[in-house]
Parts: structure tokens; C-alpha cells; sequence
């Protein structure tokens, strides 16, 4: 008799139901950017900015950023302000040339290719995250999540909640990629199994997380085998039962997205 062809579906890979990426030094390498601009920032007003007052700040929500340069740097403006400059600064570098990580692109493409839909989590404004998707092919990321729209940043769950509830995806089964401990302490706490791509800063190693030092080589199809191998992949069953328990929260954070996404539209 001849032989069966595989079904389609048994030759499709394992795919997570959604990837959500963070941007500076996980998608692009703008940490270098940001340090710059605070180092000018802080000089400008006769003060002085180690590196390690600028690892300090790497992954944080720029509000506790701006603070710290406020009080480490002596830099005398609000927050806010500090914050305004410090974008503009990046945005006009990145408008200049964008700092793609190794392999952050064939990755994205790959996924793309399968259909697996992606998110920009960050703590950049919106303006900053724009200017880095419109390097980018359209379609590539289906929302962006930003600093300035969430009411908590990382670390608090928050933005990798919202990025689930905007995608309606559970954030059990999507796989987030960070690089920074404050990133990776967000997803985490969302309950979004975590690919952590060291850089500038170390990651702690932990039973269950993943620590990798480079995306190059990597297609979508290795994302959860790499999860499965230590365990950050739960059984269906268990996602399900995890699903259960968290779906009245998701679904207020679904509607929430909904309404912020029409706030943006007026």
C-alpha cells in the first residue's frame, strides 16, 4: 500500500499563540543611545553619570528613571521633562540609523512567515516605538504596548497583561523575550514563559528560566522547544486550568486595551 502523506498540521511546528518583544537592547540595541543622551543630560547641568548609574536604569518605566536622574544626577527638571529630552534625543538617533540585535529580524520574519502575531512591550513612549516599527516591513507587530499608556510599568505585570488581553491570547501561551532582570521580573509575573537574552546587564539564573546570550540562529520554531527543555512550558491541561482561574481578569484587561486603542483613534 503507499504510504500516507503527514497530515498538514502534524508538519506544522509547536508555535507559541503569540510573541511579545521588548524593544531597547532586545529588539534594537538603543541602550548605547539612552546612556548617551543621559550623559549629555547630566553634564549639561554640572553633574556626573557613571555606568553604573546608567546599567542602573536599563529596563526600567522611564518615570522611576527620570526620578533617579533627577536625584543621582542632579539634573533639576520635573520628570516629565527629563523624560521628553531624553526621547527626543534617542528618536533623532534612531531616525538616523536603527541598532537591529542579532538576529531580532530573521526572527521577527520567521514569525511573521507563520502567522504567529507579535507585540512591542516597552517602557519607551509611543514615539520612540513608532519610529522603530517604521523601519520594519507592515504587519510585523500587531500592537505596541508603551510606556506612556500603562498605568504601571515594568516590573509590575501590567504591560505584558495588556499585550496578552490586546492580542486575545492567554499570556500563558504567548513567550515573551527580554534582556534586562526588570523586564524579565514583568513577564514572569504575568505568567508569560520568558526567553531572556542577556546584554548589558546580567540575568539571574533560576530554575525555569531560560537565559540565551544571542537570538541569531533562532526561528520560531525553536522557541518552545527551548521553553519545554527547562520546564517553563506547563502541560495543556495545566494552561487550561491556569486559563480558567484568570479569565475575569483578562477580560477586564481586554476591555481596558479596547478603550485605550479607541483613545488613540479620536
Amino acid at each position: 500500500m503507499p504510504e500516507r502523506p503527514a497530515s498538514a498540521a502534524a508538519a506544522r511546528p509547536a508555535l507559541p499563540a503569540a510573541v511579545l518583544w521588548d524593544l531597547d537592547g532586545t529588539l534594537v540595541d538603543t541602550e548605547p543611545y539612552w546612556m548617551e543622551c543621559e550623559a549629555a543630560l547630566v553634564a549639561e547641568h554640572g553633574g556626573h553619570w557613571s555606568i553604573q548609574d546608567a546599567h542602573a536604569l536599563v529596563g526600567n518605566d522611564l518615570r522611576v528613571s527620570a526620578a533617579y536622574i533627577r536625584e543621582h544626577g542632579g539634573v533639576p527638571l520635573e520628570p516629565e521633562q527629563i523624560i521628553r529630552e531624553l526621547i527626543a534625543g534617542v528618536t533623532e538617533r534612531v531616525r538616523q540609523r536603527v541598532p537591529w540585535r542579532p538576529g531580532a529580524l530573521d526572527l521577527l520574519a520567521d514569525l511573521h512567515r507563520h502567522r504567529v502575531p507579535c507585540a512591542l512591550v516597552t517602557m519607551s513612549y509611543r514615539g520612540l516605538a513608532e519610529a522603530v516599527v517604521a523601519a520594519l516591513p507592515t504587519g510585523r507587530f500587531a500592537c505596541l504596548v508603551t510606556g506612556d499608556e500603562v498605568s504601571h510599568g515594568k516590573p509590575h505585570p501590567e504591560p505584558y497583561l495588556v499585550a496578552a488581553a490586546e492580542l486575545s491570547v492567554p499570556p500563558a501561551d504567548c513567550v515573551a523575550i527580554e534582556d534586562s532582570p526588570t523586564g524579565v521580573a514583568s513577564a514572569e509575573a504575568a505568567g508569560v514563559p520568558v526567553l531572556a537574552v542577556e546584554h548589558l546587564v546580567p540575568i539571574a539564573a533560576r530554575p525555569g528560566r531560560v537565559l540565551l546570550h544571542t537570538l541569531a540562529g533562532l526561528s520560531a520554531a525553536d522557541l518552545l522547544p527551548l521553553l519545554a527543555e527547562r520546564g517553563r512550558v506547563a502541560p495543556a491541561h495545566a494552561r487550561q486550568d491556569h486559563r480558567d482561574r484568570r479569565a475575569p481578569a483578562r477580560r477586564a484587561l481586554r476591555r481596558r486595551a479596547r478603550d485605550q486603542r479607541r483613545a488613540r483613534e479620536l
